[in-house]
């Protein structure tokens, strides 16, 4: 069954949400990282791109925020480049492990990989594999071109994010060397952990998320700049990961409450993945209990289901 939604009716709804939800002042900075603490709360921005490429903007959508677990996205999509699918399996998994991102009790569960290159784990897992190994500038180099490719612009890292990120990444730090003791990690640790704190720390904005998470749903092809930017056999790959372990121990109730694949981060964002149809993001520091925006998780959820807009339901969704 195939369903049209016009342009108008995604900017009427994505205005409605904003103004629903911005003063909303549930949930807290991060509190754990000091440069995250001092973000100020009332910051909110949603940005959503389309298959055309249109670009559809409202509030601190140019803000350009902390990126931390979003950019494990970013990332596994560059090792599925490198690898290929089937290795990636091997080598990390695709497994949700139920528990908190940073869990070091699932890596000692599941020895034998660190199921998803989309909790701590598995992304430290995943920096590791990136190539060239052995050779940390030209890796940071490669995590940084495959960023800017799939924004459709270069990411700036946060120098002052990044030395509060290094200086309190102990439980990282445990699970780098973890990783070491059984085999799963790929190169040095302690530049493999390095790499991936950096790329936490890179500022990112909602605008450049909703383009990454369109050229997602558009099949490796970015609307905005118009290259194609990964084979469009790994989008579903990247975009089962996403639906699988993208809100961590929290991501059936997101599914269930919103329909669509999307991943969090500690800085407040959220990038979405309607394949299809468009990337969506949205931006407030405020974290529930999980650690996922307060704001950008009302905000998406009021704007897919306003649309009726849903994954699960079988709709073809044109827009035009």
């Amino acid at each position: 069954m195939e369903r049209t939604i016009t342009t108008q009716q995604i900017k009427d709804v994505a205005q409605e949400a904003y103004h629903l939800y911005k003063d909303n002042t549930d949930g807290k900075n991060a509190d754990y990282i000091p440069y995250l603490a001092n973000i100020d709360p009332k910051l909110f921005g949603i940005s959503i791109c389309l298959m055309s490429g249109e670009i559809i903007q409202l509030g601190d959508s140019q803000y350009r925020f902390g990126i931390e677990s979003v950019s494990k996205v970013l990332t596994a999509i560059l090792v599925l480049r490198q690898y290929g699918a089937p290795k990636v399996l091997e080598m990390i998994g695709a497994d949700a492990t139920g528990l908190p991102f940073n869990s070091i009790m699932a890596i000692l569960l599941e020895n034998d990989h660190p199921s998803t290159p989309l909790v701590n784990a598995g992304a430290i897992s995943a920096n590791s594999m990136v190539q060239p190994v052995g050779n940390s500038d030209a890796k940071w180099k490669a995590i940084v071109d495959n960023m800017t490719e799939l924004c459709g612009s270069t990411p700036q890292l946060i120098d002052e994010l990044y030395q509060s990120e290094s200086a309190t990444n102990f439980n990282n730090r445990s699970i780098a060397w973890l990783l070491k003791n059984y085999n799963r990690i790929y190169d040095d640790p302690d530049m493999s952990l390095d790499l991936y704190t950096r790329q936490c720390s890179m500022g990112i904005t909602a605008e450049q998320l909703s383009i990454c998470g369109a050229t997602i749903a558009n099949e490796g092809l970015n609307p905005n700049t118009g290259k194609q930017v990964f084979d469009k056999s790994l989008s579903p790959k990247i975009t089962s990961m996403i639906a699988t372990v993208g809100f961590y121990q929290h991501t059936g109730d997101w599914l269930y409450t919103s329909g669509i694949p999307a991943k969090t981060g500690v800085g407040g964002g959220v990038m979405g993945v309607m394949p299809g149809v468009m990337g969506i993001a949205a931006f407030a520091p405020p974290l529930d209990d999980a650690g996922n925006s307060v704001k950008a998780q009302l905000a998406i959820q009021y704007i897919m289901n306003k649309l009726g807009m849903n994954v699960f339901n079988g709709h073809r969704i044109h827009v035009q």
